[in-house]
């Protein structure tokens, strides 16, 4: 099949161009952002255009069998930014898909649309309620997949948990980072907490199940995450443990950590935002028996799994994004006033 891939470029768009070539498919991949990966570039058809633009989406979708819109303004991103993407460039390219019948359309939401729940595990039919621009906008993305489905496209939702892998920095490289250079690493709370993460190749799997299936099983909404997971603390202890420093998780007082926080945020002195520090001491799961039952998905990692075959990647390509710094999963984020904290841990 011919797939195109939205935020081809990024790092779940990178994973899964090149999950998508190992099972024999075309790609053609759209991002605003260069694609730059020497294994891919001539393996793939590259467009850099931005989603928001009507008659790039239009060119890009010729022929094409598959959309995956993996493509999105993170919450790093200005409100306006996020909007105009996550609503209006999903909008752009379900209504290309629809004149061009493509055969199926999948959509890579989030389970930021749960919000802040007051019960685990969540599942598919839980209420929706969004935290910030991000959160509200991956909902109103959803509406808009949800009219297409009922218009008689096949249009698979599905709402993965956070996933790292290959490629992954972002808020993670701040583990990474400090146990890199043999430092303990802070966390909000007692850690107690279970967190259900993700390997971005189960999320691959659960995409490519979405492509394949009968239009019947995959034309629904999907909870993505990994199977086996225990605390919080325990889960990213881990990667220190395989760090080889002999450091520990060192738990914080909850409402001190996220006071400093909201302060910090306020005067873009740390990277992490309301959706983060808020959760992080809090369960978060999600029921995953749907998935397993309709798609028969069956993820191979576990939340340490996961957590250190992305450490590994980090070791290894470590110098090659050391003078990077921006808002996506891509690349690290600025630590601000969390860097001088790293010195007493």
């Amino acid at each position: 099949m011919k797939f195109l891939v939205t935020g081809g470029a990024g790092f779940l768009g990178i994973n899964l161009v090149r999950h998508l070539k190992q099972h024999g498919h075309d790609v053609v991949s759209i991002d605003i952002v260069k694609f730059d990966y020497p294994d891919m570039n001539d393996k793939i058809k590259i467009i850099t255009g931005d989603i928001r633009d009507k008659k790039a989406v239009d060119d890009a979708m010729k022929d094409i069998n598959v959309v995956v819109h993996t493509a999105a303004a993170l919450p790093l991103y200005s409100p306006e930014e996020i909007l105009s993407t996550d609503i209006g460039g999903t909008k752009n390219l379900l209504e290309s898909a629809a004149k061009d019948k493509v055969e199926r359309f999948i959509h890579i939401s989030s389970t930021a649309v749960y919000g802040i729940p007051d019960h685990h595990p969540l599942y598919e039919t839980d209420k929706l309620d969004g935290v910030g621009p991000y959160g509200k906008a991956k909902i109103q993305a959803e509406e808009e997949c949800e009219k297409y489905r009922k218009e008689g496209m096949c249009v698979s939702i599905i709402r993965p948990k956070s996933f790292v892998g290959p490629e992954r920095l972002g808020v993670f490289d701040l583990l990474y980072d400090w146990a890199y250079d043999g430092k303990g690493f802070p966390m909000i709370g007692s850690g107690n907490n279970r967190y259900q993460l993700l390997d971005v190749e189960d999320l691959c799997d659960a995409i490519l199940l979405c492509a394949t299936l009968e239009k019947e099983k995959v034309n629904d909404t999907f909870n993505i995450g990994a199977k086996v997971y225990t605390t919080m603390k325990e889960d990213y202890q881990a990667v220190l443990n395989y760090a080889g420093f002999n450091k520990k998780i060192v738990a914080l007082p909850e409402k001190p950590a996220i006071a400093l926080l909201k302060i910090l945020e306020a005067f873009k002195l740390s990277p992490l935002y309301k959706w983060v520090y808020e959760t992080a001491s809090k369960d978060s799961f999600v029921s995953i028996e749907k998935a397993e039952k309709i798609l028969g998905y069956s993820p191979k990692y576990s939340n340490k799994d996961a957590l250190i075959r992305n450490y590994k990647w980090y070791k290894e390509h470590k110098n090659d994004f050391k003078n990077s710094i921006g808002v996506t999963h891509r690349v690290p984020w600025k630590q601000g006033l969390l860097r001088i904290a790293k010195a007493f841990f």
